[in-house]
């Protein structure tokens, strides 16, 4: 799958701060479609939750997009469309932001790719 996906340059997008989009934009990540479209927002104080899921919702809906990060107190925001998602791709990462930590137990995907497992096949692979 990872070959596919580079083969055809599928995207990382970000919804984040300005500071964690400056970030992955320094890091390479920023790129403008053919209809002008940028695969990253920023979201400040101002920005409207609606503003955050719409921009969600278009970067599900691009094909050239396979990894959505999204801070997760943004996440946060919009969990009831975040946990609507259940399509393997786009993959959807809730990161930390420089104001806030990462919190695993608000991580709706972490806990659904817990939630495949067993603990007790786990342990018994150990032995």
């Amino acid at each position: 799958m990872a070959l596919h996906s580079a083969a055809k340059g599928k995207l990382i997008s970000v919804i984040g701060d300005e500071d964690t989009c400056v970030g992955f934009l320094l890091g390479g990540v920023g790129e403008i479609n053919k209809n002008r479209h940028p695969n990253f927002m920023v979201v400040d104080k101002n920005t409207a939750v609606s503003e955050i899921e719409d921009c969600f919702k278009r970067f599900v809906k691009r094909d050239d997009v396979d990894i959505i990060l999204i801070n997760q107190n943004y996440a946060e925001l919009i969990r009831h469309v975040i946990d609507a998602h259940t399509a393997a791709l786009p993959a959807v990462l809730e990161i930390p932001s420089k104001d806030h930590p990462y919190d695993s137990s608000k991580d709706s995907i972490l806990r659904r790719a817990k939630g495949m497992f067993n603990p007790d096949d786990m342990i018994a692979n150990r032995g």
